[in-house]
């Protein structure tokens, strides 16, 4: 991921060439350094465990019925 930003860097300082001053260079990486975070933390977003559950509770048919069970049962 490092490596990434660093080349993104580089390609994006190429455009510019020559930065005024110190303080907009810093503006530029920062700005990049902000934008890879935040598609990071959007990529690697977890799923919500209640809705992984209400899945599961939809799709596995249900436990043994009464009369699966009736046979199995001493009275």
């Amino acid at each position: 991921m490092l490596e990434r930003l660093n080349e993104e860097i580089r390609r994006r300082t190429y455009v510019v060439r020559i930065f005024p001053n110190t303080e907009s260079c810093l503006r530029l990486v920062r700005a990049l350094a902000v934008e890879t975070n935040e598609n990071w933390m959007e990529a690697n977003r977890y799923r919500n465990m209640d809705d992984l559950r209400e899945q599961e509770a939809r799709s596995t048919p249900s436990r043994m019925t009464s009369t699966m069970v009736a046979p199995f049962c001493r009275t």
